[in-house]
């Protein structure tokens, strides 16, 4: 053991060695090329190290507060310990970069890390998917500690026949509830029931499709959901990959306790397209898009979603009789933030009630292959809408979730290189205030140079799942329970 330990040492003293000393170093007034953009950024304190590149490098040298992190090459990894440290006992840290670049030692002007006590849930899943003109393929959904870097995979390809799997979705950021979907033959929904695992076959034959888009009630009795039939079609423009689009949808909510479908015309009218529905906090709503029906495809440019409402009584389980307009896809840039017509997606309300948090685009329901989507937040109280400028690149911002304090949002962001989504989070201060966003920090700070897939539908939980892809497996092979 005393040798391990003594060998140990001298490799950490070479590697030190081999370190060069910043020597005759020019102050540069630019901020350092580094890769992620984690200048500026407010954090919060139970995030895992926030590693980076300082690109053309040949040797970094990096001081954070008192914490100090020299380099050999163009990578730079805190060790978890000090950075543990470093984030509890300062609230404000200033990062200096001095890097040795075509042999010569720059230090840059430093900036900063606003380092708050709201902490972010720990546990984020996503789907991570290939980002080409492929429906699916060798597709797997995994849970992250953010906390750290640990990682495991929910439902693996593998083990699902290289099905398409829909994306993971909690219960209000719990671990006990959640739901992931299997499709294709045999295939149904997965429900997470404290690590009991329930296969569910969500639909009647009245129905256009089985269920979709989802999301859980307070309670955790109730989903309501969307069926949808999906047509994927290309671009003839280089600029535009793929377009996806709905030629029939509808809202439905479900009773999981008993099984049993909760329909209304008024969701299922065949003259409206309906999708993405989500209930409010207190269950009293379920928000959702909808969108006169158009000619499709020709006329797909003309198909504006807007953001509306219907009431939900948790107690009977019954939809309202009155739908309300919230966001209206035709209005101008006093509501939207911008001029011209906003389609609607995405719509989620932040645990406390108070925010409204929803994707626009120029038309359609499919944003993340469109570079203009942007993420809007609504204050419910005052109806104003903040166009989250600091958050917001020009390429696609898309998919988000809160955390269970309503203090963070993940969202999905194609900013790097308009192909491949990675999450970034976003601190909401107690005044509403939207801060700059930061990508998810990996171990190795070269993973997203080399890694070949996009994070999909990022979503933020309280604890580690109860459950993993053997588990998923095992429940596969079960008969789907009906829905009546």
């Amino acid at each position: 053991m005393r040798r391990h330990i003594f060998l140990l040492l001298i490799s950490l003293i070479a590697l030190t060695a081999c370190t060069p000393t910043p020597e005759n170093v020019q102050q540069q007034d630019s901020q350092p090329p580094i890769y992620p953009d984690y200048t500026d950024v407010t954090i919060p304190v139970n995030i895992a190290p926030l590693n980076f590149l300082v690109r053309g490098a040949e040797a970094v040298t990096v001081k954070a507060a008192d914490v100090t992190v020299s380099s050999a090459c163009e990578s730079v990894c805190f060790p978890i310990d000090e950075w543990r440290t470093l984030l509890a006992e300062h609230n404000d840290i200033t990062v200096i970069v001095t890097a040795l670049m075509d042999g010569q030692w720059i230090q840059y002007r430093p900036f900063h890390w606003y380092v708050v006590e709201d902490k972010l849930d720990p546990w984020l899943t996503y789907r991570l998917i290939e980002p080409d003109y492929e429906i699916w393929n060798n597709l797997q959904l995994k849970q992250r500690c953010v906390e750290n870097f640990d990682e495991a995979i929910l439902t693996d390809y593998r083990q699902q026949e290289n099905r398409c799997m829909n994306c993971h979705t909690p219960a209000n950021q719990r671990s006990d509830l959640s739901m992931l979907y299997v499709r294709g033959k045999g295939g149904g929904a997965i429900l997470n029931q404290s690590g009991e695992l329930r296969k569910l076959n969500i639909k009647t034959d009245d129905m256009v499709s089985g269920s979709v888009y989802y999301g859980f009630s307070p309670s955790g009795r109730y989903i309501t959901f969307s069926t949808n039939v999906i047509i994927p079609a290309f671009h003839s423009m280089k600029k535009k990959r793929l377009e996806v689009f709905d030629s029939k949808s509808d809202v439905y909510a479900a009773d999981l306790q008993e099984n049993r479908i909760i329909r209304s015309a008024l969701t299922a009218d065949s003259t409206i397209l309906e999708t993405f529905p989500t209930f409010s906090p207190d269950g009293k709503w379920v928000y959702y898009c909808a969108a006169p029906m158009v000619q499709l495809p020709q006329d797909l440019k003309q198909l504006q979603y807007s953001l509306v409402r219907i009431p939900f009584d948790e107690t009977t389980g019954q939809f309202g009789t009155a739908v309300d307009t919230v966001f209206s896809a035709t209005a101008r840039s006093q509501q939207s933030g911008q001029q011209g017509k906003r389609s609607v997606c995405h719509p989620r309300i932040s645990p406390d009630g108070q925010y409204l948090l929803f994707t626009v685009q120029d038309y359609g329901t499919f944003p993340i292959w469109h570079p203009e989507s942007d993420l809007r937040m609504m204050n419910l109280q005052t109806g104003a809408i903040d166009s989250l400028a600091i958050v917001n690149s020009d390429l696609s911002d898309t998919y988000h979730s809160w955390s269970s304090n309503s203090r963070w949002f993940v969202f999905a962001s194609k900013r790097d290189d308009g192909l491949y989504g990675k999450p970034y989070f976003c601190y909401v201060d107690k005044n509403g205030r939207a801060h700059k966003p930061f990508c998810l920090p990996q171990q190795s700070p070269t993973f997203y140079d080399t890694f070949l897939k996009s994070f999909n539908a990022p979503e933020l939980s309280k604890g580690k799942l109860p459950f993993d892809a053997y588990d998923v497996q095992e429940a596969m092979q079960k008969e789907a329970e009906p829905f009546k």
